[in-house]
């Protein structure tokens, strides 16, 4: 019977210690959230942790990234707690759906959600017709996972429609949260045993106190490309790219800057894609390098250059379209950004074309106009002595030794010269 039970017990897969799985969130909603969100849950489901639980402080963000993180969560087979933490946090706008979203909605003391009222991804003026049909989205949205929940469907609504923010202690009277908890510990110690009714209806009894917590960090592509997702660095990553390869065009065979100018400019592109990017943005940005350029070919005086930087500007201003201020590329940035690269595009492209413009002065090019001395008489064959050598020469009149000669042509291993007019030495000047 003993060998029985040992067997069955082999063959049985190995239960799992039950945790609570964390995660922290305190940037933007985008879709690398998005995805950290669902590998979060899948993780979670995976190892059939207590619950899930969220750490939240964001400014809002993206409808649609948004909208796939709730549609994870209400299909979660684990409970999400989602905390809006530190004190002086906030769940605004995307968050505010998120936090509504949770199975358990807490907030720290000092902290305030709400704002969730859409924008147009430009911030100006919607039209009516439009305006009124994407609040109407957000507020359906908003009522049909609140009164699920069993939240104050009225006072979440108007923060959609009205814009309206709530404290901590106003959103719990307003039950538009179910707790305020100052730490995790107290945080847990308030859930231990509460039952919480699922989306689904089903009802779950939390058991945290006893629960290890395990936090589940963001991937390296994740943490880079999140990073990225800050409008301001990928538009400085940008335009380190362009200024590399813009070195590089100009010095051919450098490799180092086309190098680092490829990857920077991919890594850019990448981030851009999954950003709101406006198209028109990215033309004045490589519009300003062509004023840059024209202004170090044709010296108009700094009116191209002045106006490369203004269409630098404006495109870094109108790059990223997003619905809050986070997410776009701030007026500090821009400036920073395109005044040093206009001087730098400017005086490597200058210098590029005066050296250029220059006469050649080395090789064969470099000795046409040098002045050598006959070492032999020409006759009009001989020997002349130029830049510490001599060499075969066929003058076109007749020049005695020690005289000077102009190179007219190069000729393979011929000179062709011309008499200067003047005399030295041969000797010193053999010497020289």
């Amino acid at each position: 019977m003993w060998v029985c039970v040992l067997t069955l017990g082999l063959l049985l897969p190995a239960a799992l210690p039950a945790d609570t799985l964390k995660i922290a969130i305190d940037d933007t909603i985008n879709p690398i959230t998005e995805e950290y969100v669902e590998r979060a849950i899948a993780e979670a489901e995976r190892t059939r942790a207590d619950a899930l639980l969220i750490e939240l402080s964001t400014p809002g963000g993206l409808a649609d990234s948004t909208r796939v993180i709730m549609a994870k969560m209400l299909a979660s087979r684990v409970p999400i707690v989602v905390y809006v933490t530190p004190s002086g946090s906030r769940a605004a706008s995307a968050g505010f759906f998120i936090l509504e979203a949770a199975d358990v909605a807490v907030m720290a003391p000092g902290t305030n959600t709400g704002a969730a009222h859409p924008v147009t991804l430009t911030g100006g003026e919607m039209d009516p017709v439009m305006k009124e049909k994407i609040e109407n989205d957000s507020a359906a949205l908003m009522r049909s996972v609140v009164s699920k929940r069993g939240r104050n469907v009225e006072i979440a609504e108007s923060a959609v429609r009205q814009s309206k923010s709530f404290t901590d202690e106003e959103a719990l009277k307003n039950r538009l949260i179910d707790l305020i908890a100052k730490d995790e510990q107290d945080l847990f110690r308030q859930l231990d045993g509460r039952v919480t009714k699922r989306f689904d209806g089903t009802e779950t009894v939390l058991r945290l106190t006893q629960a290890p917590v395990r936090e589940f960090p963001m991937t390296l592509k994740q943490r880079i490309l999140g990073y990225l997702m800050d409008p301001n660095v990928a538009f400085i990553v940008l335009a380190i790219g362009l200024l590399a390869l813009y070195v590089e065009f100009n010095h051919p065979g450098a490799v180092a800057p086309g190098v680092v100018g490829l990857i920077f400019v991919i890594l850019a592109v990448f981030a851009f894609n999954l950003l709101p990017t406006r198209y028109a943005g990215l033309a004045l940005i490589l519009a300003a390098f062509v004023l840059f350029a024209l202004e170090a070919k044709f010296a108009a005086h700094g009116v191209l250059a002045v106006g490369g930087a203004a269409s630098m500007i404006m495109g870094a201003l109108l790059l990223v379209d997003a619905p809050i201020p986070e997410m776009q590329v701030h007026l500090v940035t821009a400036l920073a950004v395109t005044l040093p690269v206009a001087a730098i595009t400017v005086f490597l492209l200058s210098i590029a074309l005066r050296a250029r413009r220059n006469k050649v002065v080395t090789g064969a090019q470099g000795m046409v106009g040098a002045i050598a001395v006959a070492t032999t008489p020409l006759a009009p064959e001989g020997k002349v002595f130029v830049h510490g050598e001599l060499w075969n020469a066929i003058a076109s009149a007749e020049v005695a030794a020690g005289e000077q000669v102009r190179i007219r042509e190069v000729d393979g291993l011929v000179l062709r010269v011309d008499p200067a007019g003047s005399a030295v030495h041969s000797s010193s000047a053999i010497a020289l």
